[in-house]
């Protein structure tokens, strides 16, 4: 791609306004090789040679030498820097040297493992014999014997080890009696609640590998994330050596901070970063440059596809058929021919959700755009390294959207390329995550004791009394076991949420099943009335069956698009920890969130008009979780309240601003945390503002913010006070998730908050 000549271009183009607001040169880096210690098997180096390679990478030697001396490793490097190889050539000298060896590949999604099996095999070629396939939900039933009896390297996910694998080990006895290497690829993905599921997982595998007699090696390859080796640590509860030294070779990058023009002079309102993705799509495709668009939400895909579609019908035909959407709720047969046809060139450009950001080979792509701050540095880096390879430049944009986290970047850039990533934070001794593990452990590897306490950690036997008053285990002597009333317990087990199930979308024409959605966004995505979005066309919930966990939907064009409202109550149940920070005390505890969708809103496309509001009649949504809290000094309050000024709009506003700045220090998205502010809450009497995990029993989010209050509220105020608008936007205190329509909000009076907060002087 010529990038010197589409910037101008683009520069010079009618729809341009100065939205380039930073531009980062990366230059090409060239590659640096290693050593092995010991040489590999004859076969295998002739089969490194058939595809061009005769050195390895340093950071690829040094974790095969870690290998081979008996460690573990945690590989943690760029995009397209050769991970692969890093386990793939200890486990096929494995098997080479032993036929009995065995391995375990687990990728987060299915689609990974079908790219991985397609690489595994053709490093394999003629001269390396290894028996590989792949173990999952769409593996065919007559299939999966075989792969049981003789697949010396089995690819699959967590969900399968999980569900299918761990509580059918019989049928698996020779797999785990040679079981050499596990491989945790996408490490990085395992965060969250999904990580902290993973984590029992992999701990169920070491206690099965026990009972088997093998002791297998752990091999995790992640995205660079900033704690590599304590991530990895908690994930399979083994030391793994940090190996970040990337040799790699990569083409030069222009990357480019764009932030929207301002459309609303008054409101501060910016041109929407969809439209902006959209725009700069079609002018990539035009120039025939391969291009793979993110955006934030499932909704926006469609959107950006919808908006593109339209204009090359008008402009280019012969390019209407070259994009395509592309979504992880997506049936299976329809992503793998996206994913075959990006691989091959039928495609020019897909419009996706972070689905694609892994490491699927998806072929050379020269251009990425980031409809949005992704949510953390990780994974921005993990998009924009999409586009360009090992030679030749390449374009990515990040596109700000109006919001406070990606108003702050487009202010302040440095962050974005002078800081390192985020952590990655699990949680695996959850109670509402590890419980249920517990009872996984018990039905399928028999009674657990004092020593499986080095597995799955020190509240063992707290937990398991926990369960044996639930009537769930029985003690015997020094030894639990399960009730014979509970049966396959790893069905009631969702590893991707804290719930254990998902909604249903049905076409109640055809009755067809056209995705899932988590059980904790079906209320908000799916109530009655709701425009939902699928493939570019619109459906509309006509009925929401909350026992059958299912919603039936038409297929009708709407002028609109629905936006739901709720109301949340949050109580505190127990005070973990308490600090002074700043001028005031900040406070770390154990709340129970109530959530109540109440009503939507039906908004004109484009214009954002409301255009009428119904009322909803849903259940409230409760758990518990973990949040942080704050004081605001007293003395300031009585001032505010003196000048009558809005106590509970600064409160308010504070919140959403917070909020929208806390994923810069803890690996999450917006969408995990939740906020509560109040003039005078019931459990403390005294002005709050609270900021919890989005998640059932909590995930390390709020302890992060806790951890690092004064710098949070830092960066709040710098959000708050270097916005150009006069009384907010979306830019700075405006929340797209607002249940209360975001009202009452005061600008003002959070900067005065934020600024008492941390002993600052305050001016009226």
């Amino acid at each position: 791609m010529d990038v010197a000549a589409f910037l101008h271009r683009l520069e010079n183009s009618a729809g341009y306004h100065g939205q380039v607001v930073h531009r980062q040169s990366l230059p090409p880096r060239d590659a640096v090789y290693g050593k092995l210690r010991q040489t590999l098997h004859p076969r295998l180096q002739a089969a490194l040679a058939v595809q061009g390679i005769q050195n390895l990478y340093r950071h690829q030697a040094h974790a095969i030498n870690i290998l081979d001396a008996g460690g573990n490793a945690i590989v943690a490097t760029g995009p397209a820097s050769g991970k692969s190889l890093c386990y793939h050539l200890p486990v096929l000298q494995a098997i080479l040297a032993d036929s009995s060896a065995r391995a375990l590949y687990l990728y987060p999604t299915k689609a990974l493992a079908q790219d991985q099996l397609r690489s595994l095999k053709a490093l394999c070629g003629d001269g390396v014999k290894a028996t590989a396939d792949i173990f999952d939900g769409d593996t065919p039933r007559e299939n999966r014997n075989s792969i049981k009896r003789s697949a010396q390297v089995v690819l699959t996910n967590p969900d399968m080890l999980h569900l299918g694998i761990l509580p059918n080990h019989r049928s698996w006895a020779r797999f785990f009696q040679g079981l050499r290497y596990v491989v945790l690829d996408e490490a990085h993905v395992y965060r969250g609640v999904f990580g902290s599921h993973v984590a029992n997982v992999i701990r169920r595998l070491r206690r099965m590998c026990r009972r088997y007699g093998s002791d297998p090696q752990f091999i995790l390859c992640s995205a660079t994330i900033a704690n590599p080796g304590q991530h990895a640590q908690a994930l399979t509860g083994l030391t793994c050596t940090v190996v970040d030294d990337d040799g790699a070779p990569s083409g030069g990058k222009e990357f480019l901070v764009w932030n929207p023009p301002i459309v609303d002079e008054a409101r501060s309102i910016r041109k929407s970063a969809g439209s902006e993705s959209a725009d700069l799509f079609r002018l990539l495709l035009r120039q025939r440059v391969r291009t793979m668009v993110f955006a934030r939400t499932r909704r926006q895909v469609e959107l950006v596809y919808l908006s593109v579609r339209n204009r090359l019908a008008e402009e280019a035909p012969d390019l209407v058929d070259k994009v395509s959407p592309y979504r992880a709720s997506y049936l299976p047969e329809d992503r793998r021919r996206i994913e075959q046809a990006l691989f091959s060139g039928d495609l020019l450009g897909v419009a996706t959700t972070n689905a694609l950001e892994l490491g699927i080979d998806v072929g050379s792509l020269d251009a990425t755009v980031l409809g949005g701050y992704p949510g953390s540095i990780s994974s921005t880096w993990q998009q924009a390294g999409r586009s360009g390879r090992r030679a030749g430049d390449s374009l990515s944009v990040l596109i700000a959207r109006n919001d406070p986290l990606d108003q702050y970047l487009a202010r302040h850039p440095e962050y974005l390329f002078g800081r390192p990533p985020e952590h990655a934070l699990v949680s695996p001794a959850n109670p509402r995550i590890l419980d249920p593990h517990l009872l996984c452990a018990l039905y399928e590897n028999g009674p657990l004791t004092d020593r499986d306490a080095e597995l799955f950690g020190p509240t063992l036997k707290e937990r398991l009394e926990q369960l044996a008053a639930e009537g769930l285990v029985r003690r015997r002597g020094s030894q639990w076991f399960l009730e014979p009333s509970v049966y396959y317990p790893a069905e009631g087990v969702n590893l991707r949420s804290g719930s254990a199930s998902d909604y249903a979308v049905v076409d109640s024409g055809s009755g067809a099943l056209l995705e899932q959605v988590e059980e904790g966004s079906a209320f908000f995505q799916l109530h009655p009335g709701a425009v939902y979005l699928h493939y570019g066309d619109q459906y509309v919930v006509e009925k929401l069956d909350i026992d059958a966990k299912t919603a039936y939907v038409t297929k009708q064009d709407m002028p609109y698009y629905t936006q739901c409202r709720d109301h949340t109550d949050i109580r505190v149940l127990h005070l973990l920890e308490q600090k002074r920070a700043g001028e005031v005390m900040a406070y770390l505890g154990e709340v129970e969130v109530s959530t109540q969708v109440v009503s939507y809103e039906k908004k004109a496309h484009f214009s954002e008009d409301t255009l009428g509001e119904e009322i909803l009649d849903l259940p409230p949504q409760r758990f518990n979780t973990v949040a942080l809290w704050f004081d605001v000094p007293a003395d300031l309050v009585a001032w505010l309240k003196g000048r009558r000024m809005d106590l509970a709009g600064g409160l308010h506003a504070a919140e959403h601003a917070a909020i929208g700045v806390l994923p810069l220090f803890a690996l999450c998205d917006r969408a995990d945390i939740g906020g509560v502010s109040t003039a005078m809450h019931p459990d403390t009497g005294r002005p709050q503002v609270f900021i919890y995990d989005g998640h059932a029993g909590g995930i390390g989010i709020a302890e992060k913010g806790y951890e690092l209050v004064d710098q949070l509220w830092t960066a709040t105020l710098k959000v708050v006070e270097e916005c150009p608008c006069e009384d907010g936007c979306p830019g700075c205190i405006h929340s797209p998730k607002c249940g209360n329509g975001n009202h009452p909000l005061d600008k003002k009076v959070a900067a005065l908050l934020l600024r008492g907060c941390l002993g600052m002087t305050v001016h009226e």
